[in-house]
């Protein structure tokens, strides 16, 4: 049941409602997708001959949803390791001493990383960060837990049977800013502990499903998913916290399984060489909660991935030109299902076709004919947005096994080739 007052969330629901009933929505399709701008006969100007476009893709059986995420995140010791890429971008990419060709006294012993800025844990925040700022805070809210899991120097086992392991570092939120500024004060606390999963999913459950304790107000309307980030294996609540007992595992599944009976899909990603040499219990609370898993064995990849992740069910967009022929994939797909690309056009009118994929390998499309006119104005940051998604979309096909994508862009280059052929 949708609350009483009215929010934006709901605004943008009523209006997506009311963008579906025109007729240049796609008829009953695996997909539904909407074109919300430009409006049908509009007229668009730019400097160069790009059109942009925005709208939402629905996946069948779906709605229109507003999203709670929160993002629980690896704050154990191991994850001062280095990523594999320049993250503080200084120029310099951090490596660990003992795995490179380095004179034995150029780092002090125990040195595992040779620039700080550079470690998993900054991966993960910078991750963290560029996921937030794609996030639409009119249906996405999104909270941050860090876990880990103070160890006992002499017995090498937890402190304290009731310790806290994991924190809220911010409950679910709209405010794009507040959950930015927790992430520099988790870097700026630093790594240290062992790695408690069944403490960060649990606590990711309690936010979520609003259960005593909660500090955040969970939305009965709204979708619940947790992005569980981490660098290794569980090694705690169950014996000492350096290497993973069985008791570990089963903690961390019966906490999946807590979510999963409260309607929360865990979307797991294993940072590291543990990625695919340990992957059991990481795998275990994907598949428990009908989540994701992704390895991501250099973990400085994760910023890429991250930016790329979808929980809507919905893989790929694409945009093409019916008039000219012309077929663009500068489309930057947001995890709610939303879309904002750019198309080729010629001046005059230009009809455009709107085609999406979901993850199940169903699609859908819409058009909508509108007027182009060339500008004398500059549009820089338009430009520059440009640039961003043909940056970031090389990125993530770089990165991620791609081939239905592969197959849905060539299937929909090769009909929209025969349908120009037909018109002319």
């Amino acid at each position: 049941m949708r609350p009483l007052r009215t929010s934006h969330s709901t605004l943008r629901s009523a209006v997506l409602a009311a963008l579906i009933a025109l007729p240049f929505e796609a008829a009953a399709e695996d997909v539904r997708v909407v074109i919300e701008s430009p409006r049908p006969g509009e007229r668009v100007e730019n400097k160069v001959d790009q059109a942009p476009l925005q709208g939402m893709a629905i996946a069948k059986g779906e709605q229109p949803s507003d999203f709670d995420v929160m993002i629980v995140m690896d704050v154990s010791k191991s994850t001062t390791a280095a990523s594999g890429v320049d993250v503080d971008g200084d120029g310099e990419v951090g490596v660990d001493p003992e795995l490179e060709l380095l004179p034995p006294v150029a780092y002090p012993p125990g040195t595992r990383n040779t620039d700080p800025g550079d470690s998993i844990l900054h991966a993960e925040a910078m991750a963290a960060r560029a996921l937030v700022k794609g996030l639409d805070p009119r249906r996405v809210r999104v909270g941050l837990i860090t876990f880990a899991g103070e160890v006992d120097p002499t017995t090498g086992e937890r402190r304290s049977p009731t310790q806290q392991n994991a924190w809220v570092e911010v409950p679910l939120t709209g405010d794009v800013a507040q959950v930015s500024n927790a992430i520099e004060a988790v870097l700026a606390r630093g790594a240290s502990g062992a790695t408690d999963f069944a403490a960060g999913v649990r606590l990711g459950v309690r936010e979520l499903a609003g259960l005593s304790g909660a500090r955040s107000n969970p939305r009965a309307n709204a979708k619940k998913v947790m992005l569980f980030l981490t660098d290794g294996v569980p090694s705690l609540p169950i014996g000492k916290g350096d290497y993973t007992d069985e008791g570990d595992n089963e903690a961390a599944v019966g906490a999946a399984q807590l979510a999963r009976s409260a309607g929360i899909a865990i979307n797991s990603y294993a940072l590291g060489p543990n990625a695919l040499s340990q992957p059991f219990a990481v795998t275990e609370i994907a598949r428990t909660t009908l989540g994701t898993f992704t390895p991501v064995m250099n973990p400085g990849d994760i910023v890429a991935l991250l930016q790329g992740v979808s929980f809507a069910n919905i893989e790929d967009v694409v945009l093409s030109n019916l008039t000219t022929g012309e077929l663009s994939t500068d489309v930057r797909l947001n995890p709610d299902g939303s879309f904002n690309g750019y198309v080729p056009v010629r001046i005059g009118k230009n009809r455009i076709r709107v085609t999406a994929l979901a993850s199940d390998g169903g699609r859908g499309s819409a058009t909508v004919e509108i007027e182009f006119g060339r500008s004398q104005l500059s549009q820089r940051e338009m430009s520059l947005e440009l640039e961003r998604i043909r940056r970031m979309n090389k990125e993530l096909l770089l990165l991620r096994e791609r081939q239905r994508i592969d197959e849905f862009r060539n299937r929909e280059k090769k009909e929209l080739e025969i349908e120009v052929e037909k018109t002319n």
